[in-house]
């Protein structure tokens, strides 16, 4: 039961995290800023531009992780439905931030909660959202810390979508300065969650544990 809780109330927090970091206008989440580019830049409706997108990282993990691929890891694609319509609630019930105190500090709970969401996701090992599932699968792949991966993974998002933005329309699109201390943040509040409390939720769920 516990291990349901966690991983229900890590989805929902995860979801606040990105509308916040949505709301201070500051530049979206780096995991969804590749799709939300791609959609201005083409003209594409961003929720079909994300789906597309889920497909290619659930490829992408099917790569990863080989024979240790399970089928139930195909959930992740009716998973981001779900994910979308907390989208939706909190994006209808969260308004824009204007002044600029408003805007840290939609930015910080955003990262916060983001990072801290994912990381709850991740731990009860069930269907992770696919952007968190394709970390888990390098994470174990290449023996590295969940949080670390973050980092590298969101930094690569945010180059393309830069390099993306000026080939194309020749500015950047998309990318803010909420984009880039989302980068570092993300990985930083998910390795801090981990570091805190990982332990004991995973115990309390009946997880295994290094301890």
């Amino acid at each position: 039961m516990f291990r349901w809780v966690f991983y229900v109330c890590g989805m929902i927090i995860l979801s606040m995290g990105v509308v916040l970091n949505t709301k201070s206008l500051m530049g979206v989440s780096p995991i969804i800023s590749v799709p939300y580019v791609i959609s201005i830049i083409g003209g594409f409706n961003f929720g079909d531009a994300a789906m597309v997108a889920y497909v290619v990282i659930a490829l992408i993990e099917y790569v990863l992780k080989g024979r240790s691929f399970s089928p139930v890891d195909l959930l992740q694609i009716p998973l981001s439905f779900a994910i979308t319509r907390f989208f939706n609630v909190f994006g209808a019930l969260l308004p824009d931030a204007t002044e600029l105190w408003q805007q840290a500090l939609c930015l910080l709970f955003g990262i916060a909660l983001t990072g801290m969401g994912a990381a709850m996701n991740l731990n009860e090992r069930l269907v992770p959202n696919p952007g968190d599932g394709v970390v888990q699968a390098v994470s174990d792949r290449v023996g590295k810390p969940v949080g670390i991966c973050k980092n590298v993974i969101d930094c690569g998002c945010v180059i393309f979508c830069v390099v993306l933005g000026v080939v194309t329309t020749g500015h950047i699109v998309g990318v803010g300065v909420g984009t880039i201390l989302a980068v570092v943040g993300v990985g930083r509040f998910m390795a801090l969650y981990n570091y805190l409390f990982a332990e004991p939720t995973m115990r309390l769920a009946g997880m295994p544990t290094n301890a």
